[in-house]
């Protein structure tokens, strides 16, 4: 089994520590550095609700289905709303802080070109996104294209900088192995994000307790790490957050919070 460290070492090389801690030891050169933030951890599941992205992404959403997840997200303090683009302005609209807007990008497949997905981030960063969870290239990452992989989540970075946006990156676990797991974290804190994410919802499987603890070993501290997909009681929840999850995504929050 290979370590982070030696996965990190093939991919890039280099011999200089890393000051933001992570699995990798060595430093990546991310084009964003973080080593001076605070760390992006939970502490324990106590203030559930502040964890929480209140997401609905299904294709038969209406209004009054978002209207309805802002009104409990305002209600119960909530991370994020995160919803379909085409529903932006009206979220945009309606949240107020803490609350922050949401959406989705190279949703649900990851299979857009670098082109397309950065100009799909623009658009959503100019409707007020507040954060951007992004589906990795999945193909690339599955064809060990690391250079297109990168170059997808970097072009997004770009915008998101700009923007003062936060981006999430979805690596949607469920088709990858430990080491593809691995690969995809690095790819997305050399290239600057800001989290990573486990799945869509739309794979065909959701988050574990084990790709998370997998993921924070990964990228350290500095970098988010978010379990979404499959996520329905408060109990699974807690024990996403005690293997390392600092944000939930969940259809149902009513359910993660009784």
């Amino acid at each position: 089994m290979k370590e982070i460290r030696d996965i990190a070492l093939a991919l890039w090389g280099g011999s200089s520590p890393c000051k933001c801690g992570g699995g990798h030891e060595v430093c990546l050169n991310c084009k964003v550095c973080r080593a001076g933030i605070p760390d992006r951890i939970a502490s324990d599941g106590s203030d559930l609700s502040s964890l929480i992205d209140a997401t609905i992404l299904k294709a038969d959403a209406v209004t009054t289905d978002i209207d309805q997840l802002c009104i409990t997200a305002l209600e119960y303090n909530c991370a994020s709303v995160c919803v379909n683009s085409i529903f932006l302005p009206r979220v945009k609209a309606t949240l107020c802080p803490p609350v922050k807007t949401c959406t989705v990008i190279n949703f649900p497949l990851g299979a857009a070109s670098p082109e397309a997905v950065k100009t799909e981030a623009q658009t959503v960063c100019d409707l007020g996104a507040d954060e951007v969870d992004m589906v990795h290239s999945i193909s690339s990452i599955l064809d060990r294209h690391v250079d297109t992989a990168y170059e997808v989540v970097a072009g997004v970075t770009d915008v998101c900088v700009g923007h003062g946006a936060l981006l999430k990156v979805i690596i949607e676990t469920c088709y990858l192995n430990r080491e593809q797991i691995i690969i995809s974290c690095l790819i997305a804190k050399k290239a600057g994000a800001d989290f990573v994410k486990t799945s869509t919802g739309f794979g065909n499987a959701g988050a574990t307790a084990e790709n998370i603890a997998l993921m924070r070993a990964t990228v350290g501290g500095k970098l988010g790490v978010k379990a979404s997909g499959g996520i329905r009681t408060r109990e699974q929840a807690i024990q996403m957050v005690a293997a390392g999850a600092n944000r939930i995504g969940a259809s149902n929050v009513l359910m993660l919070l009784s």
